[in-house]
């Protein structure tokens, strides 16, 4: 059980791994949202949003070798997760590759409270 419980911290800290790329630049960017970038302002936002999500995922798999972080990892998970979910929802109008990322990030949010309730189950006498 410690081992699925870890492996699902993996899972969404890889999952919050995947956009890094955009801080490649441009092209890397509109291949992961299908959007051009041609504006530099954008351009900036979108490679801090790949820096950040560097940052969550970078947690999230630490979480998953030191069960220490697993609280912490948890509110960040959710919040990242949560709060792109109700933007995306309550905005629409969003294209094929974001809706992706929506799906993506549902599967996610369920991973993240599987892992959090193993943990819970685990820490409970």
């Amino acid at each position: 059980m410690k081992a699925f419980s870890a492996a699902l911290w993996l899972l969404v800290g890889l999952v919050h791994l995947l956009p890094v790329t955009g801080v490649l630049g441009a092209a890397s960017l509109q291949r992961l949202y299908g959007l051009p970038i041609t504006d530099p302002n954008l351009l900036i936002l979108l490679q801090h949003r790949a820096v950040l999500f560097a940052m969550v995922g970078g947690v999230m798999v630490a979480a998953a070798f030191v069960p220490a972080w697993r609280s912490a990892a948890a509110v960040v998970g959710f919040i990242s997760i949560s709060s792109f979910l109700l933007i995306a929802w309550s905005v629409g109008g969003y294209n094929a590759l974001i809706a992706r990322v929506v799906w993506i990030d549902v599967v996610a949010l369920v991973l993240l409270l599987g892992a959090v309730l193993l943990n819970v189950r685990r820490s409970t006498p």
